[in-house]
This record gives structure tokens, C-alpha cells and sequence, in this order.
């Protein structure tokens, strides 16, 4: 028989490869996916969005139970509890679904799964190059095969970052740890207030846990606008979050009950606290070692994979995508776009390479948080003369409505051009708000054009306009 030879193979099958995988099916290519579990879906489905995601509506549904008798709702008793074990169930039962129909878009768009650890072997040879992929899925001694590709994406997603010298105890946590508590803690330490820790402080202290967070840097979700992290801090103390910014951490120990953190505040004070488990959330490190690099061009800078705007590495043929990438931001939805940037210049499609200003970030609190392009410090940084428009929720019909009427829209936009510069929300459904911003940012809108877009009445997207019309000093419902 024939060798076969896939016009792209890819390893890894988290959002970025599957998506990657799936829109090369969809142009007619021949593609192999290479993933080194027995699932696909990676971090993002198993250990990180979708579980995450799922947590926190159970939070929020708890949150309104709460608050029945104001929405009209008796009988509602103090003996009411969360059942932690059914939340567990429901997200598993989550996971195992949209898992099961990555595999049914696999047979669909004929992509063949391989499983095993996927590893470079050198540079092309006549055009074609070769991939070894061992069966134990480890990248050790197991029985290993070679697979055949013109072009290789490589898509092998990070690991959580973990303090040095910590000891591996229970009661030390990631990401995938915290998803898998066989109860809920009366009490959380937080390292790193990040998007990451704050989600999962906020989700627990819904539930009832005791949540300290102790971020290094001045503020929480520093990436954000600083108006957004002052938000966020103001809303999470009043919710009884301990938040200490500026704040470095010095030693974690294990103690009879749980865990001790000492940490120097940001008024150069020793601070000791404790709690039955502590959160390390301070970043994720790509997960680009034993692959092969070494055998190509590819020259790695701290474990990151340097790319065009097309995502080609410097060994030809062979494309980066996901949280592997140098300079993108580590998000499922970047790394999918990524992935489909990549299939359709393989199949010689119409593609845009992805920008930067344009990637919307988005952190699952209470309040929600959505943002994309310049903060207003960055633009004024750049040189830029800006206006900038505020909306507050509490002025928004709906978000009286659904008892969720704090934060704000904030509209960051040229004084001269009336360009969308930036637009940052905290507040109700802002996670889902923030497409209509990058959209309009897509097609470079101006606030003039935005502000004469009809919105439906009564709606929380209702807001944006407001917040485009606050620009110019002319929102009309504050």
C-alpha cells in the first residue's frame, strides 16, 4: 500500500488544533490530528473553560436562590444547600458531551485521529515532513509510528504555572485540582489575581468559601483598564473578598489544618494567613519541551514559539498555534482563530492574519468582565488624543430587570477620527456584550456611526449605545 501523506498534520487536539483540524476537513484537505490523551478537547474542555464555566452559573443560580424573596419567589428555606457532589456531575456530564461530539466532527469532516505524543523529526525532506508519534502518549520508549504531513501545525496548549519549591500536597491546588474537590473548602488562598484566580475566587466565595487573594502586582486583572480593576476590587470587597495587591509571596507551608501563606504587603509588612487550601494561579507555561524543536530551525524564547502574522515558524512548513505562541495572549478563542488562519492559507483561502488590538478578553466574575483593544493608559501612551465615554448599568432598564446593575461600559476612542480605540465592561452578560465591540472595531466604526445603530429596547446591548453616546457627552438614559 501507499504511504499516506495528510497535507497538514497536527499535534495537539485542544480549541486550537480540533478547530484547526476541522476547518482543513471542511476545505477538502487531508488532515491527521495527533493528540497524546484519549480525548480530545485539551485544557480548555477538560481542565479550564467549559468546567469553569459550568461552576460558575451553578454560582450564579445559588447567588439568586439567595435573593429569592425579591424576585417574588417564598418557600425557599434556610435549610437549602449545594449539593457539591450533583455540581461535580453536571459539569463532568458537560465535559462528556461536547468531548463525544469532537469526535463526531472528527468522522464528519474526515480528519483521522491519532493518539500518541507527537514529536518533530527535522526539516522537510522533498517537500514532505515526518512526524513520530509514540503510542504511550508520554514521548518516552513506547512503540512509536511516523506520520506523513506537507505542512505541521503545532498545537500542544501550556501547563499552570507552579511557584518553585512548593511541595506536591493536596491542599496545594491548580487549575485542574480545584475542579476536582471532593468538597468545598471553608476556606481559599489565592495566589495571583489574574483571570484565572479571580474566577475561581469568585465562583467559591458564591458557594460560602472564605477567599483571600494575594496578587504581586498593584492590581487585580492588571491587564485590564485600571478603571476595571478599581471596579472589580470595589465589588469583591463588598462581596467579603480579601484582597492584598503589591503584595509578594514568601513562603507557603503546610500546616495540621490545611495551608499558611506568608506574603510582604504592599506596605512592606509581613502578613501570615491561612486557610484549608491555596489556589496557585499565576500563569501557564507553554508546553513546548520534548517536541522536536531542537531537530529545526525553530529557536524557542522561554518555551514560546516564534510566528508571522500567519503563524509560520522559521522551520517552513511548519505553523505555531495557541497558547505556544509568542506575543498572542493564551486564550481557546485566539488559538482557534489561529488554527483557522493556518487551514485556509494551506488550502490557499482567503485569511486575515490575526490582530492583536482586536482579540477580546474575557474574565467569568461577578461582575463580568469584557474587554478588547487600548486601555485608556495605553492609548495616551502611544501618543493618541482620546475621548473617553462611561455608561453606568445602573442606569439600564434590563440590568434593573435582572437585579445585576452595577459597573459600567467604558469607551476609549480618537478625539480627532472618532476611531473605536478600546472598549472595556464590567457588569451583566459582558463576557457576551463585548462581541458587538469587536465588531465594530473589525470595521473600524466610528463612535458617530455606532451611535446611530439601532439597539433593542429593553436590552442590556441597549447600554452600548448609551456608552458610545457617553463619548460625545450625549448618553441618553444618564
Amino acid at each position: 500500500m501507499a504511504e499516506t501523506i495528510y497535507d497538514v498534520a497536527i499535534i495537539g487536539g485542544g480549541p486550537a488544533g480540533y478547530t484547526a483540524a476541522i476547518r482543513a476537513g471542511q476545505y477538502g484537505l487531508k488532515v491527521a490530528l495527533i493528540e497524546k490523551t484519549d480525548k480530545l478537547g485539551g485544557t480548555c474542555l477538560h481542565w479550564g473553560c467549559i468546567p469553569t464555566k459550568s461552576l460558575l452559573f451553578n454560582a450564579e443560580v445559588w447567588d439568586h436562590l439567595k435573593h429569592a424573596k425579591e424576585y417574588g419567589i417564598e418557600g425557599v428555606s434556610d435549610d437549602v444547600k449545594v449539593n457539591w457532589a450533583t455540581v461535580l456531575q453536571r459539569k463532568n456530564q458537560i465535559i462528556t458531551k461536547h468531548t463525544k461530539g469532537l469526535d463526531f466532527l472528527m468522522r464528519k469532516n474526515k480528519v483521522t485521529t491519532i493518539q500518541g505524543f507527537g514529536r518533530l523529526t527535522g526539516s522537510a525532506k522533498d517537500g514532505i515532513h515526518s512526524i513520530e508519534v509514540a503510542k504511550d502518549g508520554k514521548g518516552g520508549k513506547g512503540e512509536t509510528s511516523a506520520v506523513k504531513a506537507k505542512n505541521v501545525m503545532i498545537a500542544t496548549g501550556s501547563d499552570a504555572k507552579m511557584l518553585p519549591g512548593l511541595p506536591t500536597d493536596p491542599r496545594i491546588l491548580t487549575n485542574v485540582e480545584i475542579l476536582a474537590m471532593d468538597s468545598i473548602p471553608k476556606s481559599l488562598i489565592v495566589i495571583g489575581a489574574g483571570a484565572v484566580g479571580v474566577e475561581f475566587g469568585s465562583i467559591f466565595n458564591s458557594f460560602g468559601t472564605q477567599i483571600t487573594i494575594v496578587e504581586y502586582l498593584p492590581r487585580v486583572v492588571p491587564n485590564e483598564d485600571e478603571d476595571i480593576s478599581k471596579e472589580l476590587a470595589r465589588s469583591f470587597r463588598k462581596r467579603g473578598i480579601d484582597i492584598n495587591t503589591g503584595a509578594k509571596v514568601e513562603k507557603v507551608e503546610l500546616t495540621e489544618g490545611g495551608v499558611k501563606v506568608t506574603f510582604t504587603a504592599s506596605d512592606g509588612k509581613q502578613v501570615v494567613k491561612e486557610a484549608e487550601k491555596v489556589l496557585v494561579a499565576v500563569g501557564r507555561s507553554p508546553r513546548t519541551e520534548g517536541i522536536g524543536l531542537e531537530k529545526t530551525k525553530i529557536k524557542p524564547e522561554r518555551g514560546f514559539i516564534k510566528t508571522d502574522q500567519w503563524q509560520q515558524t522559521e522551520e517552513p512548513g511548519i505553523y505555531a498555534i495557541g497558547d505556544i505562541v509568542a506575543g498572542l495572549p493564551q486564550l481557546a478563542h485566539v488559538g482557534a482563530m489561529a488554527g483557522m488562519v493556518v487551514a485556509a492559507r494551506i488550502a490557499g483561502r482567503y485569511a486575515r492574519g490575526i490582530k492583536r488590538e482586536r482579540i477580546p478578553a474575557c474574565t467569568y466574575t461577578e461582575p463580568q468582565i469584557g474587554s478588547v483593544g487600548l486601555t485608556e493608559a495605553q492609548a495616551k501612551e502611544q501618543g493618541k488624543q482620546v475621548k473617553v465615554g462611561k455608561f453606568p448599568f445602573s442606569a439600564n432598564s434590563k440590568a434593573s430587570i435582572v437585579g445585576s446593575h452595577e459597573g459600567f461600559i467604558k469607551i476609549v476612542a480618537d478625539a480627532k477620527l472618532g476611531e473605536v480605540l478600546g472598549v472595556h465592561i464590567i457588569g451583566p452578560q459582558a463576557t457576551e456584550l463585548i462581541a458587538e465591540a469587536v465588531t465594530s472595531m473589525e470595521l473600524e466604526a466610528t463612535v458617530e456611526e455606532m451611535m446611530f445603530t439601532i439597539h433593542a429596547h429593553p436590552t442590556l446591548a441597549e447600554g452600548m449605545l448609551d456608552a458610545f453616546g457617553s463619548v460625545e457627552g450625549m448618553a441618553i438614559n444618564a
